[in-house]
């Protein structure tokens, strides 16, 4: 705001909040909303917050709500308006996920970031092929490399797969129940698979 604090006088951080989130092509971080407005983080969080429980208000049954991945905010609309939105749109309804691409999506959100050798390991196939599919939908995306031998690319969702799924947040996933894998042997096997997919 020509770097100037808000004024009391002046729209609500909420409301204006709203409608940069409105007219952002991509999801933003709260430190560019705080910048923006030239309030704190923390006034942002705050705002956020509240705006996001007006959203969540089933008296007012809106047709927006926040979603929040990787420290990043966006405005989307509720998962139940996507039919008539696809509609309105002239979009073909959202095809189905394979029960390989489903086990793979799981995979990469509830361990993110995650490597192929290591959804390898878990799901016990190859899954070259589905993380091909699930880029080309914008369900994941590479997230860097780990720190391992041949620095094998790191996977995680995007705010699309939020979108398909209709969360707003991974926080939203149900629980995971006990992996009977450890996490050494886990390791273990991914060490050993890292190792036949460089030799």
């Amino acid at each position: 705001m020509n770097n100037s604090t808000l004024d009391e006088n002046q729209i609500s951080i909420q409301t204006l909040l709203e409608a940069l989130l409105f007219i952002a092509p991509v999801s933003v971080t709260i430190a560019q909303l705080a910048s923006v407005l030239g309030v704190t983080n923390q006034k942002i969080e705050t705002a956020l917050n509240e705006l996001d429980e007006a959203y969540k208000n089933p008296e007012l049954k809106r047709g927006l709500r926040l979603q929040r991945l990787h420290g990043r905010v966006q405005l989307t609309t509720i998962p139940d308006a996507s039919p008539i939105i696809e509609h309105f749109l002239g979009l073909d309804t959202t095809s189905r996920l394979s029960r390989a691409a489903l086990e793979t999506l799981a995979v990469i959100a509830y361990r993110e970031p995650v490597t192929r050798p290591q959804i390898d390991a878990i799901r016990g196939v190859n899954s070259d092929a589905v993380l091909k599919t699930l880029l080309n939908k914008g369900l994941i995306q590479d997230t860097g490399r780990a720190e391992l031998p041949g620095k094998p690319i790191l996977y995680g969702v995007t705010s699309e797969f939020l979108q398909h799924f209709g969360i707003n947040s991974l926080a939203e996933l149900p629980p995971l129940d006990e992996i009977n894998l450890s996490d050494e042997k886990l390791t273990t096997d991914i060490d050993h698979n890292e190792i036949l997919s460089n030799s």
